[in-house]
């Protein structure tokens, strides 16, 4: 049982990691956008929609990708270009796109779509245990670990990462010097949309190759946690995606193995170990060392 295992927490981990990866960025720059769920959810509806009408689930995934930026383009022109608060909005975010998402979606309830093709390889993807484990996911599993690398590289070793993490930690240094804060943060929030949307899209056109309104069901939630629980490093998150992914995993497990525990019990496990990791976070001895971005949620109005 354990490939079959290990193969559904990395479907469950997929979307959780694409959402974190790119709220760690957003919060590099010193922003706060808790409208994660909402840009996932708008995602989902987007790639789902779009795959049914065209037949292509390329298609569907560039469009969930496109839906999440939207969103926090929306975000973006209200916080940064006119310096709303950036926790209220953001949850104003989550409730818009889950309204939204809800009454665009309606008309797809029940309608069934292929779901994306799995990257196999003739020959290597027959292999007992090694071939399904590494050579029989989709594309966007892949481009989730890819992006995994790419973002640790990026914030690590190239000059706009470090132009980006400037911004995060002082905007008011960064701008003196010459640095538009505002275009800088406006690039992290697309990017963190566009990777919402994609673990949407994962979820509608992969996870669950349905649409059901609602079906981020708190994703986004532990999305925001995760970046905490990683201190703000793409490894880390890696990690704790598919720890989270595990959690999520094992309810389902546990049902069918007939575990006499209430299944509503079973249901608030993923929730219940992202309390208990941002407790044991927040109250243990290394609160000191979390590295947050120092300006995070911190308003910015370029000086005249």
């Amino acid at each position: 049982m354990l490939v079959p295992i290990i193969l559904t927490v990395v479907g469950s981990a997929t979307p959780l990691l694409f959402a974190a990866l790119g709220e760690l960025v957003v919060e590099k720059s010193g922003v706060l956008n808790l409208g994660v769920e909402g840009m996932m959810i708008m995602g989902a509806v987007a790639a789902f929609g779009v795959a049914v009408s065209t037949g292509s689930g390329t298609l569907g995934i560039v469009a969930g990708a496109a839906a999440g930026m939207a969103m926090a383009f929306v975000f973006g022109v209200l916080t940064l270009t006119l310096a709303a608060n950036q926790v209220a909005t953001g949850l104003a975010l989550t409730i818009f796109g889950l309204g939204l998402s809800a009454l665009l979606g309606a008309g797809f309830v029940g309608i069934p779509v292929a779901p994306l093709a799995k990257l196999a390889i003739p020959g290597i993807s027959d292999l007992p245990v090694i071939g399904p484990l590494l050579f029989a996911h989709d594309a966007l599993v892949y481009l989730s670990l890819a992006a995994v690398v790419g973002v640790a590289w990026f914030l690590k070793k190239s000059r706009a990462g470090m132009i980006l993490r400037a911004v995060g930690e002082s905007d008011i240094s960064a701008h003196s010097i010459g640095y538009d804060v505002i275009a800088v943060r406006y690039r992290a929030v697309l990017f963190g949309g566009a990777m919402a949307g994609l673990g949407g899209a994962f979820l509608s056109l992969s996870y669950t190759p349905l649409w059901n309104e609602g079906m981020t069901a708190g994703r986004g939630w532990i999305a925001l946690a995760l970046v905490v629980f990683a201190t703000w490093r793409p490894w880390r998150l890696l990690a704790g995606a598919y720890l989270f992914g595990g959690v999520t995993i094992l309810q389902l497990y546990s049902q069918g193995a007939g575990v006499a525990i209430p299944a509503q019990v079973l249901s608030m496990l993923p929730y219940l170990a992202t309390i208990l990791v941002l407790t044991i976070i927040a109250a243990g001895p290394w609160k000191g060392r979390l590295d947050a971005p120092a300006c995070l949620g911190k308003p910015f109005r370029p000086s005249t």
